[in-house]
């Protein structure tokens, strides 16, 4: 950008400011949320999803699965015993499975399987 243009970039900003049109905008006075906080490698895809509001079934199958797994804990958490948790991750696993496998739309998966072992002993020490 030249000096000529940012001149004027600066004097519109100092114009709509003078009018007012910066003033009771969405979010004034709150803090950026998630400022402080490491950036998830999906950091931008996030950002768009909650603008837009889409949810997980408009991602492509890789993410949509990390975002289930990301979410299992409380998924599990919300379950009444043990072998509802075992079926739940089975169910999650069946997916990973194929999406391991077959070709997926969108970025390939960063991650295995899930030892339903763990998640139940996980489970049941987050239920104490």
């Amino acid at each position: 950008m030249s000096d000529r243009q940012a001149r004027g970039v600066d004097r519109a900003i100092q114009e709509a400011e003078a009018r007012g049109e910066f003033a009771n905008l969405p979010g004034a006075g709150k803090p950026i949320p998630g400022i402080g906080q490491p950036l998830r490698e999906d950091w931008w895809l996030h950002q768009q999803a909650t603008r837009e509001n889409i949810g997980l079934d408009a991602l492509p199958p890789a993410l949509r699965l990390a975002k289930e797994r990301e979410a299992l804990p409380d998924t599990l958490d919300a379950l009444a015993d043990e072998a509802a948790v075992r079926a739940a991750v089975d169910e999650l696993n069946a997916r990973i499975r194929k999406a391991l496998i077959g070709p997926v739309d969108g970025p390939p998966l960063r991650f295995g399987l899930i030892d339903a072992d763990d998640a139940v002993t996980a489970w049941r020490d987050r239920r104490r």
